[in-house]
């Protein structure tokens, strides 16, 4: 039995959630999948798995055993890029995660650029508005938008962004402008879920959280729906101001309420520090980090 082969099974399996799942990732019939748990579960002599129909979860031991195979697997893979020269050359895979939006308008310029500056490295971009775990993911780069909580992790901060509320130039001068937040319950409001609950809206100032309780006129389920909706003047939204930066530029959108703007959220770039820096992961926060500061600066004018 290949062991770190039977280690790297067993982990794919405890993360697609299945045997089946996991030989289809793998390529793996799922017979073999199967006998290499099993294999390795005689070999320890314990149950890793506890099995059903249709899914599958760990023993107590199972569960030490899957975090001892990561940290192991992730020593081989080090010591792999090491003999391979990851720390001699700036080449290999990066994988970075960012939000999914602001992925796109200012993570991916950045990373087009760094492909460019560097033919060696490949990239792997992973835009999800759902956190992403960078030991557990496998992921070099995590850029998240809000308060971090206390990691190992190394952090860079590249900004911040605000919540601001908006409404198109035609809303406006149909209905007027709120001037304070209570003022939306005479509005017509869209709501997404991104900010929290939908009819519950926490604004800022001088004091503490101010909420107020608004009527969505219109909800849905994404930042630019909410975008495309309030441009069309349907109502009042309220995104990042980052989401919405091309149309207030392009006169589409104007801000309101904007001395009740709750504290900017920031925005910070994460890497785990520990060890020796492969020179991919080091030309990429050198290359990256100024270039996302000083897109996150121009967003917020």
């Amino acid at each position: 039995m290949d062991r770190l082969e039977a280690m790297e099974v067993l982990l794919q399996v405890v993360e697609a959630g299945s045997l089946s799942a996991a030989g289809r990732k793998l390529g793996l019939p799922l017979t073999t999948v199967s006998r290499r748990i099993a294999e390795l579960e005689t070999h320890l002599g314990a149950r890793l798995l506890l099995r059903s129909n249709r899914s599958v979860s760990l023993t107590e031991a199972g569960g030490a055993y899957v975090a001892a195979c990561k940290r192991i697997l992730a020593q081989v893979t080090e010591a792999e890029e090491a003999a391979g020269g990851a720390y001699s050359a700036a080449r290999g895979e990066l994988t970075v995660t960012a939000p999914m939006v602001f992925g796109r308008l200012h993570v991916l310029p950045v990373v087009t650029e760094f492909l460019r500056a560097y033919p060696d490295i490949d990239f792997r971009l992973s835009l999800a508005d759902r956190l992403l775990h960078l030991q557990d993911d496998h992921v070099d780069v995590a850029i998240r938008i809000g308060a971090l909580p206390d990691s190992s992790l190394r952090v860079v901060r590249l900004g911040a962004v605000r919540r601001v509320a908006c409404a198109s130039p035609a809303y406006i001068a149909d209905r007027g402008a709120p001037l304070e937040p209570e003022d939306l319950a005479r509005h017509a409001c869209i709501s997404f879920t991104g900010l929290g609950p939908a009819e519950r809206w926490t604004f800022g100032a001088s004091g503490p959280d101010h909420v107020v309780t608004v009527r969505p006129r219109l909800f849905v389920s994404t930042a630019e729906a909410a975008i495309d909706a309030a441009v069309a003047g349907i109502g009042v939204t309220r995104v990042l101001s980052y989401q919405v930066a091309g149309a207030l530029a392009a006169g589409e959108l104007h801000t309101v309420l904007k001395p009740w703007e709750p504290p900017a959220i920031p925005v910070s770039l994460l890497y785990d520090g520990q060890g020796v820096m492969p020179l991919k992961l080091r030309a990429f926060l050198d290359f990256a980090g100024p270039r996302l500061k000083a897109r996150l600066a121009r967003a917020a004018g």
